[in-house]
């Protein structure tokens, strides 16, 4: 496993989530690709007109935030699978299919079991009960301050420890592809997200979002073409000289032993499903379309895209395994089975060069930074929608912020995170950093996803059951992963682990709804039993949309 992903376990994915540990320092600088720095600058230039375009329409806070409530189902459902398909999506899944065969398939397969989720439970109720942030529909019935702050806190750290990662994986990925240093790569990318969110919002953002999901569309149909061309278009030939090619013979068709401990299968599906089910970035998404019909539009669309994106990387995966696994040209001194040139996330970019020349090469490698651009920008609009709108307008000026002020302090903010991520992404270019993202994901699934769930389902929820349900799934999921291997043996360096699986959810999410009934359930007090009352207005509004934030005028 550490050799199939080295670097893009550190990338800010599920996929990094999922695979352990990796070693973020192997990857050794390549030479200048001319041909990708060339089509990554056209990408950029248009994306900069497409902000200087944004910003002249981002005239309000709800611009800011959300577009105005003015992007149709099609545009949002294109822009999520965008914001969901990485460069990650492309080389980290592609090399597992690689590497392991039915593994790495039914590895793919898990990171879509999240969407019919968001789907049936969420996407209807997100967007009639909330305006700006996850945090208007957790605070709709409890208490304002309290509950805000600590979803506003949920939400940064999930964005901070989210950002840091794609920022390691960024300069790391660059590096490989581009020939161009750590260091510029870093900077390049947190100030190309500072500009696209500052002056463009969420409009920008989601143009951009959509861009880069037709190009690696586009890309990985057109390579995933290629590929099949030289089998006749047939799968059972590619499946056919897979298994002919494989070192493993026809055990690539077969489970192997990746998820062989079902309490750690259980546990990382829970974080999948539930996790992504609860990231910021993602949820704020919602806000962004007119009414329910096109929440629910947007996920049918993203899941249909992404499903058919995720069975094309698994194709390119298989007929790699003929075509570049037993290709001298890819690796090192030639040698047949051994290391793969750039590492062992490379099979798809070696792929496309075999396919496809330099010229293929350099579109994908541009791709691959354009689609880290695309996370970043979301993963900053969330955490300036946290700061600006729950804790600063809500919080600290209890309501009475102007719109001016309250975009201010958001392009404040997301010039702050920049810098942050900057500085975070360039300290730790040598720490093993894959943890973090398992850390990500079981805070999202542990300490925002149970107050989510039950603010929209529970009539019995309290403000205090909802903070120490949160707390108890923010401290229990982050011991579980510092007293986990990840942490407590490969960055800590003790002998074994005390946490003896990878995955925190099922312990900590479990623990978190627990914890929250319980004490909701022991709150008599008057407060207590008016938010209990205030559930029925809210009942009313999620179901039927009446009294929800409406779309701009454009």
């Amino acid at each position: 496993m550490k050799r199939i992903l080295p670097i893009l376990l550190a990338l800010a994915v599920p996929t990094a989530a999922l695979a352990g540990p990796g070693d973020l320092g192997g990857s050794e600088k390549q030479p200048i690709n001319v041909t990708a720095i060339a089509m990554f600058f056209a990408f950029v230039m248009g994306t900069l007109g497409i902000t200087y375009w944004a910003s002249k329409r981002t005239k309000s806070a709800s611009d800011f935030y959300t577009a105005g409530g003015g992007i149709t189902g099609f545009q949002n459902g294109l822009a999520i699978a965008g914001d969901y398909m990485s460069a990650a999506t492309l080389l980290g899944l592609s090399s597992m299919v690689f590497a392991t065969g039915f593994d790495g398939f039914i590895y793919t397969i898990s990171f879509f079991v999240g969407w019919p989720i968001i789907l049936f439970l969420l996407a209807e109720r997100l967007r009639n009960l909330g305006r700006y942030t996850f945090a208007d529909i957790a605070s709709y019935r409890l208490d304002q301050s309290k509950v805000r702050t600590f979803a506003a806190m949920g939400s940064l750290t999930v964005v901070c420890f989210y950002l840091i990662v794609q920022m390691v994986g960024a300069g790391q990925l660059i590096k490989l592809l581009f020939g161009l240093d750590y260091a510029v790569a870093v900077i390049i990318v947190g100030v190309l997200m500072v500009v696209y969110v500052t002056f463009g919002g969420m409009i920008a953002t989601t143009w951009v979002q959509i861009i880069k999901a037709c190009l690696l569309l586009g890309g990985g149909v057109l390579l995933c073409a290629l590929a099949l061309s030289k089998f006749g278009f047939s799968l059972e030939n590619v499946a056919a000289k897979a298994v002919e090619s494989h070192k493993a013979g026809v055990k690539i068709m077969g489970p192997g032993t990746m998820l062989a401990d079902p309490v750690s299968a259980v546990s990382l599906s829970l974080g999948l499903v539930f996790g992504t089910a609860a990231l910021p970035h993602i949820l704020m998404r919602f806000f962004t379309v007119p009414n329910a019909k096109e929440a629910r539009k947007s996920v049918f669309v993203a899941s249909g895209f992404i499903g058919f994106f995720f069975l094309i990387v698994c194709i390119l995966g298989l007929a790699a395994v003929s075509i570049v696994g037993t290709d001298p040209q890819f690796f090192e001194g030639g040698k047949v089975g051994g290391k793969l040139l750039g590492g062992g996330n490379m099979p798809v970019m070696h792929l496309a060069k075999a396919l496809g020349g330099d010229i293929f090469l350099g579109f994908l490698s541009a791709v691959a930074f354009a689609t880290i651009l695309a996370v970043v920008s979301g993963l900053a609009l969330a955490g300036a929608s946290a700061i600006a709108h729950d804790i600063y307008a809500r919080v600290i000026r209890k309501g009475h912020a102007t719109e001016a002020e309250e975009m201010r302090v958001s392009k404040l903010s997301s010039l702050v995170l920049g810098v942050v991520a900057v500085i975070l992404g360039i300290m730790f270019e040598k720490q093993n950093v894959a943890f973090l993202v398992g850390l990500t994901f079981g805070i999202a699934a542990s300490a925002n996803f149970p107050v989510l769930f039950l603010s929209m389902y529970w009539r019995g929820l309290t403000t205090k059951g909802a903070l120490w349900g949160g707390i108890a799934g923010l401290v229990s999921a982050v011991t579980c992963v510092v007293l986990s291997k990840a942490v407590w043996v490969v960055v800590l360096n003790n002998p074994a682990p005390i946490f003896p699986y990878e995955h925190p959810a099922l312990f900590s999410m479990t623990l978190a709804f627990l914890v929250t009934i319980v004490v909701s359930k022991l709150d008599g007090s008057e407060t207590a039993k008016a938010e209990k009352a205030l559930f029925d207005d809210q009942y009313v509004r999620a179901q039927t949309g009446i009294g929800a934030a409406s779309a701009s005028n454009h």
